[in-house]
């Protein structure tokens, strides 16, 4: 008898929220989790696969063998073309390390994965995932959190949240919710909520129409 196909879980929320520590619940519960910020940085260090195009299509860019983020960033910022070359760089090669990562996780037994996705909503992502987890909390707290951090300033952190999706609709548009404002141990209870729901033989993917 075949196996069901991997459930495919898209985990998001807004800077602040508490996203990588619930992320770790995740895998502390033995689902594979799948960093797509991570996937990029893999792929702009030395040996990284994105090195060498991105370094052709933007000479000065690379330095010591990786890809030198700021410098990136100073030439795509503002140039629509630019990010659009960029794009179709990174895009693919990200896909092709998303399809090593599903395939190793069938490989091990998992039922499902979760893809840690921060603009989830912001790239149409939702749209291929069978569910969506929104990672949130109290605003003053996510304020509170953000502002915490070093070289954070209140400016910067109101450039970030204008970019991403509010709060209050990720949360609207979500299947699951986990709140962090009411500390570790409600959260984790939260996520194995979470993952006996997926779990169950009534469950439905958001793909299923």
């Amino acid at each position: 008898m075949s196996r069901p196909p991997l459930k495919l879980i898209g985990l998001t929320g807004s800077i602040g929220m508490g996203k990588s520590t619930t992320t770790a619940m995740f895998k502390a519960a033995g689902v594979p989790v799948y960093d797509a910020d991570a996937a990029v940085h893999a792929l702009y260090a030395p040996g990284g696969a994105a090195v060498e195009p991105i370094g052709e299509a933007f000479p000065g860019v690379v330095k010591d063998g990786a890809v030198d983020r700021q410098a990136l960033g100073a030439r795509v910022l503002g140039d629509a073309e630019a990010l659009k070359k960029l794009e179709s760089i990174v895009h693919p090669l990200v896909g092709q390390s998303r399809v090593g990562f599903f395939a190793e996780a069938e490989a091990s037994g998992a039922d499902m994965v979760v893809l840690d996705i921060p603009l989830l909503f912001e790239t149409g992502g939702d749209k291929g995932v069978d569910s969506v987890v929104v990672v949130s909390c109290h605003a003053e707290l996510q304020r509170e959190r953000v502002l915490a951090r070093p070289g954070m300033t209140a400016e910067k952190f109101e450039q970030i949240l204008s970019k991403q999706t509010p709060d209050v609709e990720k949360r609207a548009r979500a299947d699951f919710v986990v709140d962090t404002s009411q500390g570790l141990e409600a959260a984790k209870d939260q996520v194995d909520r979470v993952l006996a729901a997926l779990r169950a033989p009534d469950w439905k993917s958001r793909r299923a129409g």
